[in-house]
C-alpha cells in the first residue's frame, strides 16, 4: 500500500518508525513541517519526523502551507492510497481529504471527544486526569472532530509529568496505527462518531500560562508543574525578582493560614509553600542561569526563607 505520512515532533516519529519497521508499507512521501529556528541560538533546526526520514531516504517535503495547488499537484501525483496524520501542524484541505482511496487518519493522542486540539497530553495533565491514551481518527475538516476508528487507555499516576506520558503515548499511538490500518482496508472497523456535547479543547501552550499562580489549590498548582515538565516549564518569582522554575512538587495536606505564596517552611530538607487551598512541597527547581536541583541545596544557599512571599 502506497502511504503518505504527515507529522511533525517526535510523537509523530514514533508512527512513521512503526511503519518502516513493519515493512508492509511504501511511504511514498513524508510531509513534515518547515526546518525552524528553535532555542536561545535560535538554530534553524529540522523536525523529529524529517530526521527520521531522512535516516531511511524517504523522499521529505516540507510546504508552507499544504493548500497551495503546486502542493496538492504533488499529492496527486503521488496517488497515495492512504493519508496518515500525526501531530502535522497544519489542516488539510477537503481536496486532499478526499484524494487518498482509504481516506486519511489521524493518530491523536487523547480519548476524543476529549481535548482535541493541539496540546492534548498537556491538558490530560493540566487537568488532573487519571487516564488518558490514543484515538485513530478519519479526518474531515474539522479539528480533530472526525469518526473514531480506534482507541488506546493509559492510566495517569499522580505523579506523572507531561514527558513521562508523551513517551507512553507515542508508543501506545504507533502500536495502535499497525493494529487500525488492516482492519481499515478489509472494512471490519465500524467508525463512531464523536458525541460532540462532551468535546473539550486543549488550545496551545502560551508563555503567560507557565507562571505559577499561588491563589490556586496546591492540587491545580501541582498538576501545572508536572504538566510542563519537561516543556515549558513552571515559574515563579522570588523576592528580588528573579524568576526561579518548579519542576516538582508534593501536595501536602497540611492547610497553609498564611497569604498564599508564603514560603512556610525553610531548612535542609526543602520548603513548603501557601497555597489559595492547602500548600505545596517543592522538591526540584532551577534557578535562573543554572541547572535543575534538588530543593535542598537552593534552600542550604539561603535564596528564600521561612516568611518570604514568593510571586
Amino acid at each position: 500500500m502506497k502511504i503518505v505520512f504527515m507529522g511533525t515532533p517526535e510523537f509523530a516519529a514514533a508512527s512513521l518508525k512503526a511503519l518502516v519497521e513493519s515493512n508492509r508499507y511504501e511511504i511514498v512521501a513524508v510531509v513534515t513541517q518547515p526546518d525552524r529556528p528553535k532555542g536561545r541560538g535560535h538554530k534553524v533546526m529540522m523536525s523529529a519526523v524529517k530526521e527520521y526520514a531522512l535516516t531511511q531516504g524517504l523522499p521529505v517535503l516540507q510546504p508552507e502551507r499544504v493548500k497551495t495547488p503546486g502542493f496538492q499537484e504533488e499529492m496527486e501525483k503521488l496517488q497515495p492510497e492512504l493519508i496518515v496524520v500525526a501531530a502535522f501542524g497544519q489542516f488539510l484541505p477537503k481536496s486532499l481529504l478526499d484524494l487518498p482511496r482509504f481516506g486519511c487518519i489521524n493518530v491523536h493522542a487523547s480519548l476524543l471527544p476529549r481535548y482535541r486540539g493541539a496540546a492534548p497530553i498537556h491538558y490530560a495533565i493540566l487537568k488532573g486526569e487519571t487516564e488518558a491514551g490514543v484515538t485513530i481518527m478519519q479526518m474531515d475538516v474539522g479539528m480533530d472532530t472526525g469518526a473514531m476508528l480506534s482507541k488506546v487507555s493509559v492510566p495517569v499516576g499522580p505523579e506523572m509529568t507531561q514527558g513521562e506520558l508523551h513517551d507512553i503515548l507515542k508508543e501506545k499511538g504507533a502500536q495502535l496505527l499497525l493494529d487500525t490500518i488492516p482492519q481499515l482496508v478489509a472494512g471490519t472497523l465500524q467508525p463512531v462518531p464523536q458525541p460532540a456535547g462532551e468535546a473539550t479543547y486543549a488550545s496551545l501552550i502560551t508563555r503567560d500560562m507557565e507562571k505559577l499562580d499561588w491563589n490556586k489549590t496546591a492540587e491545580e498548582l501541582h498538576n501545572q508543574i508536572r504538566a510542563f515538565d519537561p516543556w515549558p516549564g513552571s515559574f515563579t518569582l522570588l523576592p528580588d525578582g528573579k524568576r526561579l522554575k518548579i519542576w516538582k512538587s508534593r501536595v501536602l495536606e497540611t492547610a497553609a493560614q498564611d497569604l498564599p505564596g508564603t514560603v512556610l517552611r525553610a531548612d535542609s530538607r526543602g520548603f513548603w509553600v501557601a497555597c489559595g487551598q492547602g500548600s505545596l512541597e517543592i522538591l526540584e527547581c532551577q534557578p535562573e542561569g543554572k541547572k535543575r536541583m534538588a530543593a535542598a541545596p537552593f534552600i542550604n544557599g539561603k535564596h528564600v526563607k521561612a516568611g518570604d512571599r514568593l510571586a
